[in-house]
C-alpha cells in the first residue's frame, strides 16, 4: 500500500505541476527587514488565488543585494511580472535589473520616502491595493536614467535611476539623516537633516554640459538630474517633467546667500505653482522672476565634473559615497511598471 500511495502523490505533485506549467507567475522580490512582509504574503496570495495564477517565487534580498541579483535570477526562472517590495532602494534595483526586458515591473513600497512610488500613483498606505495593482494594474513603459560615476580613486560604477539623483547639499542632507528619526517620521527626518547641514555647507564648482551644448561652470551648491518632478511631501521640484518623454532635467542650486535659499524656495513652492498657468508666468514675469539662485535644463544627456575635492552623491534618496564625476543618460521607455489605468 505504501508503495501505491507514494505513486498517487507522485502524481498527483506531478499533475499540479504541470497545471502550474500553464499558468502566468510572478515573482517578489522582497526587503525582508521591513514590516508587513507577513500582511504581503497574504495579499500575494489572494490575488493569486483570484487571478488563478501560479505560485509566486520568492526572492530576499541582501544587505549586499538590495534586488538586482534577485531580479536577474527571476527573469532566468522565465517569470511573467517581477514585484519589487521594498523601500526606494529595493524598486531601484529590481528596475535596473529589469531595464530592457520587457518583463512588466510591479511595486509594493514597504519603504518611508517611496519616491518613485508617490510618483507615478501607487499607494503607499495600502498594502492590499498595492498589490492588486501590482497583479492587475496597465503596462506603462516608462524612461529610466543611467548615472555612470567615478569616484576619487579612478574607479568606475553604473546604476539606474528612477527619480533623481544628486550632487551636493541634497546628498549630504541624505547622508546625515538620522536612520531612527526616518523610521518614525518618514521624509520629514530629511527636513531635520537639511536644518543641521544648511549653515556649514560650501558651495563647490562645477562644470557641466548638457548633450552638445556649451559648458556651464557655476559655482553651485547642488546639482540635481531628474526623471520626475516631486520630492517627499508632494513637493513639485521640476513641473514639467515627465517619465516617458525621453528626456532628463537639471536643476542647479546656486543660491549666494540666506537671501538666495529663501528665493530659491520662493520658486519651488510657489513660482512652481503659478507657471502652471499662463496668467500666473504673466504675474511672475511681471514680479521680475528672473534670478538666477536656480537653474533649469533638459537634455538627454547631461556631463557633470567636480573641480576641487570629491562631492557627495544621492540616487533616488539613497547615498552613494563621492565623486568626483558623473555622466547621465536617458533610457527612453526601457522599464515596463504596473500603474492605475
Amino acid at each position: 500500500m505504501g508503495g501505491l500511495e507514494e505513486s498517487v502523490t507522485d502524481a498527483s505533485a506531478g499533475a499540479e505541476r504541470a497545471a502550474d506549467a500553464g499558468r502566468p507567475r510572478a515573482a517578489i522580490v522582497v526587503n525582508p527587514s521591513k514590516n508587513g512582509v507577513d500582511r504581503l504574503r497574504e495579499a500575494v496570495a489572494r490575488a493569486e488565488a483570484r487571478q488563478h495564477l501560479a505560485p509566486s517565487l520568492w526572492l530576499e534580498t541582501t544587505v549586499e543585494d538590495p534586488g538586482k541579483g534577485q531580479a536577474k535570477e527571476a527573469l532566468a526562472a522565465g517569470v511573467d511580472l517581477v514585484i519589487a517590495a521594498g523601500g526606494d532602494g529595493t524598486i531601484r534595483s529590481v528596475a535596473g535589473a529589469l531595464r530592457g526586458s520587457g518583463v512588466p515591473m510591479g511595486l509594493v513600497p514597504l519603504g518611508t520616502g517611496n519616491l518613485f512610488a508617490r510618483n507615478i500613483g501607487i499607494p503607499v498606505n495600502d498594502l492590499d491595493d498595492a498589490v492588486v495593482l501590482a497583479f492587475s494594474g496597465v503596462d506603462r513603459a516608462v524612461d529610466v536614467l543611467v548615472a555612470d560615476i567615478r569616484r576619487a580613486d579612478g574607479s568606475l560604477e553604473s546604476h539606474a535611476s528612477l527619480v533623481m539623483s544628486g550632487v551636493g547639499i541634497d546628498a549630504s542632507m541624505i547622508s546625515n539623516t538620522n536612520p531612527d528619526l526616518k523610521k518614525r517620521v518618514g521624509w520629514l527626518a530629511y527636513v531635520d537633516a537639511g536644518l543641521r547641514v544648511l549653515p556649514t555647507s560650501n558651495p563647490f564648482r562645477v562644470t557641466y554640459r548638457i548633450d552638445d551644448g556649451r559648458h556651464h561652470r557655476p559655482k553651485a551648491s547642488s546639482i540635481l538630474v531628474a526623471n520626475l518632478g516631486y520630492l517627499p511631501g508632494n513637493i513639485e521640484l521640476i513641473p514639467d517633467a515627465e517619465l516617458d518623454d525621453g528626456a532628463l532635467d537639471v536643476v542647479v542650486l546656486q543660491p549666494r546667500n540666506l537671501f538666495g535659499w529663501l528665493f530659491v524656495w520662493r520658486r519651488i513652492a510657489w513660482g512652481n505653482q503659478l507657471r502652471k498657468s499662463a496668467l500666473g508666468k504673466q504675474l511672475l514675469d511681471l514680479t521680475g522672476d528672473r534670478r538666477r539662485d536656480i537653474v533649469y535644463g533638459r537634455g538627454r544627456r547631461v556631463e557633470i565634473r567636480i573641480e576641487g575635492a570629491p562631492e557627495e552623491f544621492e540616487i533616488d534618496g539613497d547615498e552613494f559615497g563621492s565623486v568626483v564625476a558623473v555622466d547621465f543618460h536617458v533610457e527612453q521607455h526601457a522599464l515596463v511598471v504596473r500603474v492605475a489605468e
